[in-house]
């Protein structure tokens, strides 16, 4: 099943700009003030409103002072939670991130009513200097077991394969970039360029400079039988890549982005997606700005099973 009715959020306590993230996330900008938290809190409390109002199951922990965790709103990228039982732990590349793995969290999500059966640990190649930063890096296309990864520092092509051939999906490696200053450099994660739906892919192809690479990724979604709904490079700049597909416990899907993302969208591309889901969205700026990562990035994923 590509979509799942459950996701859990981390509450920010104490947010703010990573510095040891920006050394390759070109979507953050530091902002000054006292306030950063209390307006990201107040985005976040916003956000998991609007989702449970459309029936949508919100798992909220909060976030802990010590140890300093500036980017736990985020926690797609050190946990997913899969159908067979499975809880992945992965290997993050920013030290001060690496803290934000906690087994009080899954503890919790045990006591939600779901069942564990194995924690996969993958975070020993940290020590190695090689990462996979989950479902950042990795975007799932789960009915047809494929699984896209745009190569960084964040998604080492070698654990990548190594991920797919273990849980059974067929790799798509390439590369994408995006324009800083004069220079095209790698975006950081492959979630802020493409985003898998059940009938549908947003994508920038417009990032995969290597002609072989974007025709085959292309061929790749086309084959899978989901339309492709492209965006363009000033889009995906905005977040309108960073989007995730959820369904509430009545089956009804919706497409979650925040607000930069669907004010960058034009008329056709929001009915392309509108013609198979309805789209949520929300005010999400003192987040984007200052940790690079958008609505994608702050929904970790449950597909474990009930008890």
């Amino acid at each position: 099943m590509q979509t799942t009715d459950t996701v859990l959020m981390i509450e920010p306590i104490a947010f703010g700009f990573n510095e040891e993230t920006a050394k390759n996330n070109y979507f953050q900008v530091e902002q000054k003030g006292f306030d950063i938290q209390f307006k990201a809190l107040t985005e976040f409390k916003a956000f998991v409103e609007k989702l449970r109002s459309k029936g949508i199951n919100v798992i909220t922990i909060k976030d802990t002072l010590d140890p300093h965790t500036p980017d736990s709103i985020f926690p797609n990228n050190w946990v997913s939670f899969h159908n067979d039982g499975k809880v992945v732990l992965y290997p993050m590349f920013a030290s001060n991130r690496r803290v934000e793995r906690r087994e009080d969290i899954i503890e919790t999500i045990k006591e939600q009513g779901f069942d564990v059966e194995e924690i996969d640990d993958w975070s020993l190649s940290e020590i190695q200097g090689h990462y996979l930063e989950g479902t950042g890096s990795m975007i799932f296309d789960h009915d047809n077991k494929i699984a896209y990864g745009s190569v960084s520092l964040r998604l080492d092509e070698n654990l990548f394969r190594k991920f797919c051939e273990k849980y059974g999906f067929t790799p798509v490696v390439f590369h994408s970039f995006q324009t800083v200053g004069s220079e095209r450099l790698p975006i950081y994660h492959t979630n802020v360029m493409m985003c898998v739906a059940d009938k549908f892919v947003v994508i920038c192809l417009d990032c995969i400079d290597d002609e072989t690479e974007r025709a085959h990724v292309a061929e790749t979604i086309k084959n899978s039988g989901k339309e492709i709904i492209e965006i363009s490079e000033d889009q995906m700049q905005q977040f309108a890549g960073n989007m995730l597909q959820v369904q509430n416990n009545e089956g009804e899907k919706f497409l979650v982005m925040s607000e930069t993302a669907y004010k960058s969208l034009r008329k056709e591309q929001v009915s392309a997606i509108e013609k198979y889901c309805e789209i949520i969205y929300s005010d999400l700026n003192t987040i984007e700005v200052n940790g690079g990562g958008s609505a994608r990035c702050m929904l970790a994923e449950v597909f474990l099973p009930k008890k």
